[in-house]
């Protein structure tokens, strides 16, 4: 049983309602700026638990056709006011049961502060469903907390091993790696990983 209701709309809009967001950093993750460097030319991208949408903005500005998708309306009415390039979309919508018009229409998912925000049961719903959003040779591109984060979660920390058990049912790993780049305070908390869709 979770401590809190995180599958539960109501609760992260209240969250958000009340300005109680800490994983709000008030812009996009470093590690994604340096990830993006090492992505082909760009395409569709689909951010799960976008939040105030600073990654779907950075995604955008890089040229990628960039949606975010959360199900709190306050956090995707934050999203929206910081406005942003024409190519940005968000969906209020649940990412762990993907609504069937955004399947099989990206071409990247970016992974961050979603997957470890979730019930843990709730996880093999999180890869199906990016599977499951990406066309065929899509990628999913991730930053995951190591097990260094806070004792009382989220957010919740993995192993290297448990992320496998997850994700290696419908993805294959291309690449792996520290950050060079992260949020103050959060040096040595994450590793980056790529995937690709198992088609």
């Amino acid at each position: 049983m979770s401590a809190a209701p995180l599958d539960n709309p109501n609760y992260w809009d209240s969250r958000y309602r009340q300005g109680d967001a800490p994983w709000n950093r008030g812009s996009h993750s470093p590690a994604l700026e340096e990830a993006l460097l090492r992505l082909s030319r760009p395409g569709r991208a689909l951010v799960p638990g976008c939040g105030c949408g600073h990654d779907v903005r950075l995604l955008a500005v890089r040229g990628w056709e960039a949606v975010g998708v959360d199900f709190a309306p306050a956090a995707l009415a934050q999203a929206r006011g910081h406005g942003g390039p024409a190519s940005i979309a968000y969906e209020e919508a649940d990412f762990l049961t993907l609504p069937q018009r955004l399947s099989g229409t990206f071409d990247l998912v970016w992974e961050h502060t979603c997957f470890c925000a979730i019930p843990p049961e709730r996880r093999h719903d999180y890869v199906r469903s990016a599977h499951r959003a990406l066309r065929p040779g899509g990628k999913l591109l991730g930053a995951f907390f190591l097990r260094t984060g806070p004792l009382d979660p989220p957010p919740h920390c993995f192993t290297l091993e448990e992320l496998d058990s997850f994700f290696g049912s419908h993805f294959m790993l291309e690449a792996e790696w520290l950050p060079g780049q992260c949020y103050p305070g959060r040096e040595g908390e994450e590793i980056l990983r790529l995937f690709s869709r198992k088609d």
